[in-house]
């Protein structure tokens, strides 16, 4: 008979407690706890608060410091307007606990005295944000520089954030491991960026980044420190009031420590109502030549500032290719033969595989890409996709 051992039980009811001391609690009207943050207050490491869209919420703003926390709204989307609060001059929420997961509230107004406020701060490890509405504050997110820290975004909506000053942005993402954002509605930030990140990688896949008609937005996309990035089946559209003539800005401001500069353009849409301006403002330093490859590349500009630019089956002009590009609706006409199986399996990158598998929907939602013979080029395959059946937004 082996050995007893003497010091695994008190090991073993360790773990039994860390494995049932997370609870659920209900936040709302007749609940145990009437706002989030009051639930926040009593929670433990791993806790689930579901928050009822019945309940006011104006005003509920706090930091925390517990790992784990799953915030959810249930019964509709709860609204969490600032109301003129703020946490430490920083947010509505701070979080410092590290693996939180907040899905489904909607989060609004946030001014605080240095102008650069935010829905949520982000100074712990690892964010996931799903279904969330983030508009009307200095900036949407912003997070801190924690290299170990993946910030995973999707199926959320970022609207008219920004102070105005040209340094607040719908999204602003610090210099974390790694950032993934996929179908995701960015539109009319104000003056600033409709997605900013500094991230080590960027996986930026199946988004519409759309400044639209009378915003103010600068860049669509910029990733100033370059990094290793895969930017794979969005709508990128710069409007005609743009600040900025550039859309994809790459590697503007230095390395900051990034040592990875690949970048890889597969299957996206751009459209400039601009008049003028360049699609891929890439600067020197990059280790290797961008790729851009099956991309639409549609108005008038300059495709690449740099001219060792890998580009390969893209299509650029101003033919009428979409159903209806007005209203943003970027799907391919039956008639819009230049990119109908005009493009060429994208291969890999970086170890990785760059086909396009997914496609935006919208507002926020996302479906599998069609597989129709040879791969057209943009965002959508034309194969009358039975999603859309209904109408874009259906």
């Amino acid at each position: 008979m082996p050995a007893r051992c003497h010091c695994c039980l008190p090991l073993l009811l360790a773990g039994l407690a860390a494995t049932t001391h997370a609870a659920t609690r209900q936040v709302g009207p007749g609940q145990p706890y009437a706002t989030p943050c009051a639930a926040v207050a009593a929670a433990g490491d791993g806790d689930t608060i579901l928050v009822d869209a019945a309940g006011n919420y104006a005003g509920d703003v706090c930091t925390w410091s517990r790992n784990g926390l799953t915030l959810r709204g249930i019964n509709g989307r709860p609204h969490i307007a600032a109301n003129g609060q703020h946490a430490q001059g920083k947010a509505i929420w701070v979080i410092v606990g590290n693996d939180t997961t907040i899905e489904n509230v909607e989060m609004s107004g946030c001014h605080v005295p240095d102008e650069n406020g935010a829905a949520i701060r982000q100074e712990g490890r690892n964010l996931t944000l799903r279904q969330v509405y983030f508009h009307h504050n200095e900036n949407g997110i912003l997070t801190s520089a924690d290299s170990a820290s993946t910030i995973t975004i999707e199926y959320s909506e970022f609207a008219h954030n920004g102070f105005g000053d040209g340094y607040t942005h719908n999204l602003y993402i610090g210099r974390v491991g790694r950032l993934v954002f996929r179908h995701n509605w960015s539109h009319h930030a104000e003056v600033g960026h409709l997605l900013k990140s500094r991230a080590i990688r960027n996986d930026i896949l199946y988004n519409r980044l759309t400044g639209e008609t009378g915003s103010s937005d600068s860049y669509e996309l910029t990733l100033p420190n370059g990094g290793l990035a895969f930017v794979i089946g969005n709508l990128i559209e710069q409007p005609a009031t743009s600040q900025n003539g550039a859309m994809l800005d790459y590697l503007s401001e230095g390395a900051g420590g990034n040592t990875d500069h690949r970048l890889f353009v597969v299957n996206n849409t751009f459209v400039n109502d601009r008049g003028a301006g360049t699609f891929l403002q890439l600067a020197n330093g990059a280790s290797q030549p961008a790729l851009a490859r099956n991309n639409i590349f549609h108005g008038n500009g300059t495709i690449s500032s740099r001219g060792d630019t890998v580009l390969d089956h893209n299509y650029a002009g101003n033919a009428a290719l979409f159903v209806d590009a007005a209203n943003y609706d970027y799907r391919l006409l039956p008639s819009a033969s230049a990119v109908i199986d005009a493009g060429i399996d994208p291969g890999s990158g970086a170890g990785e595989p760059l086909s396009p598998t997914r496609i935006y929907v919208h507002p926020g939602a996302g479906a599998p890409r069609a597989v129709n013979g040879v791969i057209d080029i943009g965002a959508y395959e034309f194969a009358a996709d039975a999603i859309f059946a209904d109408g874009f937004d259906g």
